[in-house]
């Protein structure tokens, strides 16, 4: 177990150039890198850093890790990879950080995975959906917080196949998430009721769509149920469009992060009933784990929590526990102590599995509804990540050895 980490050259370099003093009580400081899109997708990301903060408070007011201080240094990647390539390097060979963490969009995930594996430095994807981030490209460096698009999007199909319509339309953004999310939905309904088609795929750019015309695609293909994957601003124009042309009338709708607060609640009254959902119902989880953090979250915050806050609370307790194993800062022992790791939250415990990097996280399935003009999700359970993911002998065929 670590009891003190040696001051990196850099951040000591850095301190004296700033004239600062190290915190009172603590050792030394531990950097963590956050890079995520916080004016691309505020609605997402500052419940995120909120969630973060929240925890690395709590975890300096209860000591630190073994003595030392835990900081957190936040950039802005704007969305783009090659600025968030950019803001990693920086973070490291600057700012002196012993990780990097977040991130929300896919390709940007993607890119991040690609320098954490090149550079050989540890890299916490807390959001990015897409399957390839911890098989097809993933590596050593590498690891996940949230259920991929495939754990997710399993879920759904699981309960989507005890509907009996046989004919689907699928709409998703064009890129490695809205793809991913698609082909994992497709796969394992197909797995679970042969009898069903996709009648067509839609495929709008990224906040980007033309909703009209989209619905209109999608209504001249007949289908008796559909499949959404939009989110944002697409999501709010697909479903005031698909409700003004009746395209959601007797038809099952499921919709994958459709019940998050960040993408249900702008909706106000104009949110989909009735609609089958992975989300967040932060107002109705019963359990003593998730009411310290909620309150606590509102307390500090004076609002309340989205899946972001969730997501970035249980990135930094995944952190401050890898840090607490290791036997030092360097990258290798990072990985050593983060694969296998157990980690207790308010969503409940979960793990970081060794053959994939990919966490156990779940997430929670249900069904949207109107309550006092807004929607929420009903008739919702948490499901265990770890029976939607594939078994070990699966992955070693879809992940490059490190």
């Amino acid at each position: 177990m670590l009891k003190s980490f040696t001051k990196l050259a850099v951040a000591a370099s850095l301190t004296a150039s700033l004239g600062l003093a190290a915190a009172p009580g603590y050792a030394d400081t531990i950097k963590i890198g956050d890079i995520n899109s916080y004016k691309r997708l505020p609605a997402h990301t500052i419940p995120y850093k909120n969630g973060a903060l929240l925890a690395i408070e709590e975890i300096n007011k209860a000591g630190g890790i073994n003595g030392n201080k835990l900081e957190l240094v936040s950039r802005d990647d704007q969305g783009k990879p090659g600025e968030a390539i950019k803001i990693a390097e920086e973070l490291f060979s600057r700012d002196g950080v012993a990780m990097i963490s977040g991130s929300l969009f896919s390709h940007v995930g993607l890119a991040l995975a690609s320098y954490a594996g090149q550079k050989k430095r540890v890299y916490l994807a807390a959001e990015p959906l897409a399957d390839a981030l911890v098989w097809a490209k993933g590596n050593k460096y590498t690891f996940r917080l949230r259920p991929s698009t495939w754990m997710q999007a399993s879920m759904l199909a699981e309960q989507a196949a005890k509907n009996p319509a046989k004919r689907w339309a699928t709409i998703a953004p064009n890129y490695a998430y809205g793809k991913d999310a698609v082909h994992a939905f497709k796969t394992v309904l197909k797995s679970m009721r042969p009898d069903v088609e996709f009648v067509t795929e839609q495929w709008p750019g990224l906040f980007k769509i033309d909703a009209g015309a989209e619905v209109q695609a999608i209504q001249a293909s007949k289908p008796e149920a559909i499949y959404n994957v939009t989110f944002g601003g697409d999501l709010a124009k697909f479903v005031r469009e698909g409700k003004l042309r009746g395209l959601f009338k007797g038809k099952l709708t499921v919709g994958l992060l459709t019940g998050e607060p960040e993408y249900l609640d702008p909706l106000k009254g104009e949110a989909p009933v009735g609609w089958l959902v992975t989300g967040y119902p932060w107002y109705s989880i019963k359990t003593a784990a998730h009411d310290k953090f909620r309150n606590a979250y509102q307390a500090r915050w004076n609002d309340y929590p989205r899946i972001g806050s969730l997501v970035g609370y249980n990135t930094m307790l995944t952190i401050a526990a890898t840090l607490k194993k290791t036997k030092s800062l360097k990258a290798d022992d990072l990985v050593a102590a983060m694969e296998g790791l157990s980690v207790s939250s308010p969503s409940g415990d979960f793990s970081l599995r060794a053959i994939d990097h990919q966490s156990t996280m779940g997430a929670y399935v249900g069904t949207t509804a109107l309550k006092d003009g807004k929607g929420i999700m009903v008739d919702w359970k948490y499901l265990d990540g770890a029976k939607y993911l594939p078994s070990d002998a699966e992955v070693r065929k879809m992940r490059p050895a490190n």
